[in-house]
């Protein structure tokens, strides 16, 4: 392994992807620190408090720029969002949006325009919403409340969100790995230090005591263990053999003589959804100013709180719910069947057609179940520990953002590593 990186660092064209990527992040870290107009500093100075899942997932999604209220709080949140959006209409949903994605590239372009002015429009509704959230959980820390100073704080933030965008393609084009994944994944990190500090005084305190050091000493080793876990559940696989017939012709040495499917194909996409329908009602009644939306904002905002027993209950029945959901969507196992059938290609002891549809789908409902509890520890980790024990919320473990981390350091790895591979390979043809 460090062979490989250092073979990446003598690579010219490389190390040139690496040293711009790393520009574009730095200039992303550096807007990370640029206040939004009509936020007061000094109260967002004393910290900001929030109960609100969606905030929370706005602020794991925009890199924690939420706590400083930066021009790029929002992230490539809007983005996201839209674009799982448009990946669920395409999807047989909506035949128009269906064959854009089977035109090949100008569909995709096409697509991808779509999938941006909805972002401008989710990131309209996401900025209000997130400054009426926090202004409402912290007074006065949005100075001007009216619609006018709302709107003029939401378009600082969206036109951010739309340039960190931006900056996102030109990594993907020039740089290294996916942009978008990329600015996600530099705004976790770069929260990383801040935690550990905070978890490092939490538990040791002004005193240095041999219970605080091994405390924090086993705080550390179970971080690792759940990043394990991670990389392991990420890269877990269930592979089906799979047999060419005799008179396949695309059948190589090379090729694979098994079906993978992942263990978790949803990724932390039944998490981001689990969380918008809960948040959905209530981001709503926070619109309205009267007695009845008032009532119905508080019993909503007590049953779905992720501090009550209630709410991780809904919270875990719609992860679950969307694992299978999303899963089923995003790997279909009758355009499987088709697509081996279509290669000369069937599974080992089962006929191809429907029989091979029902035996991937058999297969894949397994696995899932599998997939969805692995989501499920990973989700209510950071919520059941400070329910359970006397460990506050700052030291608990777990949350998406490990997942998220993992999934694009490997993904980014991996593709580095395929260019090193090719660029050897096509050296050793030329003989150089």
């Amino acid at each position: 392994m460090l062979k490989t990186y250092v073979d990446l660092f003598k690579n010219a064209d490389i190390r040139k992807k690496f040293l711009f990527t790393f520009a574009c992040l730095f200039v992303y870290r550096l807007g990370a620190h640029i206040l939004v107009p009509n936020i007061n500093e000094y109260l967002l100075a004393g910290g900001l408090t929030t109960s609100n899942s969606i905030v929370e997932m706005m602020n794991l999604l925009g890199g924690g720029a939420l706590q400083s209220f930066s021009m790029f709080a929002l992230g490539v949140g809007p983005y996201i969002t839209a674009s799982i959006v448009f990946q669920l209409l395409a999807m047989d949903v909506i035949p128009y949006f269906t064959n854009l994605q089977k035109e090949g590239e100008q569909g995709r372009k096409t697509l991808d325009r779509y999938t941006r002015y909805l972002a401008v429009v989710l990131g309209f509704v996401q900025a209000i919403s997130m400054l009426i959230a926090t202004n409402t959980s912290n007074p006065g820390i949005v100075i001007d409340s009216s619609w006018t100073g709302y709107f003029q704080a939401a378009l600082v933030m969206v036109a951010g969100s739309m340039f960190l965008l931006w900056i996102g393609d030109q990594i993907t084009k020039k740089g290294i790995g996916n942009g978008t994944s990329l600015i996600i994944f530099a705004g976790i990190v770069s929260s990383l230090p801040s935690q550990v500090s905070t978890v490092f005084q939490i538990l040791l305190g002004k005193e240095f005591t041999v219970m605080g050091v091994s405390n924090f000493i086993l705080y550390l080793l179970i971080y690792v263990f759940i990043v394990v876990l991670v990389i392991f559940m990420t890269n877990a696989e269930r592979r089906i053999p799979i047999q060419y017939t005799s008179s396949s012709l695309v059948q190589k040495k090379s090729d694979k003589n098994y079906l993978p499917l992942k263990i978790n194909s949803a990724s932390v996409i039944p998490v981001i959804f689990a969380s918008a329908i809960m948040t959905a009602p209530i981001t709503v009644l926070s619109f309205l100013d009267n007695d009845w939306a008032r009532s119905a904002y508080n019993f909503l905002n007590s049953v779905f709180s992720l501090q009550t027993i209630p709410g991780l209950i809904i919270y875990s029945i719609l992860i679950i719910l969307f694992t299978f959901f999303y899963t089923n969507l995003t790997v279909d196992p009758k355009k499987i069947s088709e697509n081996l059938q279509k290669n000369g290609t069937y599974v080992v002891s089962i006929r191809p057609g429907e029989a091979t549809r029902t035996y991937i789908s058999s297969v894949l409902n397994r696995i899932t179940v599998l997939g969805a509890a692995f989501l499920l520890f990973i989700a209510l980790l950071p919520h059941v520990i400070p329910m359970v024990t006397d460990v506050p919320q700052q030291v608990a473990l777990g949350g998406t953002g490990i997942i998220i981390v993992v999934g694009v350091a490997l993904e980014t790895m991996k593709g580095l590593t395929s260019q090193l591979t090719q660029r050897k390979y096509t050296g050793f043809k030329r003989g150089e």
